[in-house]
């Protein structure tokens, strides 16, 4: 059993460890993420207490949590080993983060944006189909201060609404595998934002599309609420294709001061 330090209670214990947890967390998902930390590369435990000044326990939880996420498998005779990106849980919200946040960043945009285009016209169809009367002047009203903050060049209050108003419609949808996709949309929204892919006054024909899937879905009109959500990931990808023409990938915000100690990979007895 761990026994705090004196006159350090064991709340303030938990909150120090919690807050290691996630300092370590962050700079090895970003590390990994980024390519710093590649695929087949070992981990070793006593290294990482060492590189971070941490606990063996706030390292074996952080390992835990990277295992679950898909970044690390354990081997016999190996150690802990980095996975290859292919069995990472890329749905993820943290997962997102730290891709957003490594040199990868375009990419992850890029396939969220994909998805979204699949995903989100079908959900703007089926809330036309299933959204009750209250739920749909919200959504227009909503629509309206969308507006109102973009033409104001207001970029927090645009962003929350904008979160809001596809959380809505992925709700709104009645499509409950739809609906888990928030947490993914506002991540790649804030992303963008954070990363300056968005301009600071908001495009009229985008506000006016929303404006047009709202109304739309309020008068259960589906085919024209899907082409206009079809339209607006569209107007998205014209707004990002200069970047992902021209391969420009802006250095990361967060990344590790320095990789920890790694070991090869031996050979397979």
């Amino acid at each position: 059993m761990k026994v705090p330090s004196p006159g350090v209670t064991p709340a303030q214990t938990t909150r120090t460890e919690n807050g290691l947890h996630g300092r370590v967390l962050d700079h090895l998902g970003t590390a990994i993420c980024g390519g710093e930390l590649t695929s087949g590369a070992v981990l070793n435990i006593d290294d990482l207490v060492d590189r971070y000044a941490v606990s063996r326990s706030v390292i074996r939880e952080v390992l835990r949590v990277l295992a679950s996420m898909g970044f690390i498998e354990t081997r016999r005779r190996v150690g802990v080993m980095i996975r290859p990106a292919h069995h990472w849980n890329v749905f993820d919200p943290q997962v997102i983060r730290w891709r957003l946040a490594s040199v990868g960043r375009i990419a992850q945009i890029r396939s969220i944006t994909e998805l979204r285009t699949a995903v989100e016209p079908h959900a703007a169809w089926l809330a036309a189909h299933r959204i009750d009367h209250d739920e749909a002047s919200d959504l227009v009203g909503l629509a309206a201060k969308l507006w109102a903050a973009g033409k104001a060049g207001d970029e927090k209050r645009f962003l929350d609404l904008d979160i809001e108003f596809h959380q809505r419609v992925l709700r709104a949808s009645g499509n409950e595998m739809f609906v888990k996709l928030q947490d993914l949309v506002a991540e790649v929204l804030i992303g963008r934002h954070h990363y300056h892919l968005m301009p600071h006054y908001p495009h009229e024909q985008a506000l006016q599309l929303h404006a047009d899937v709202a109304q739309s879905i309020q008068r259960h009109d589906g085919e024209t609420a899907r082409e206009a959500m079809v339209q607006i990931m569209e107007h998205a990808f014209e707004e990002m294709s200069s970047i992902w023409e021209q391969g420009v990938t802006p250095e990361p915000t967060l990344a590790p001061e320095s990789g920890p100690t790694l070991a090869p990979a031996p050979e397979p007895a």
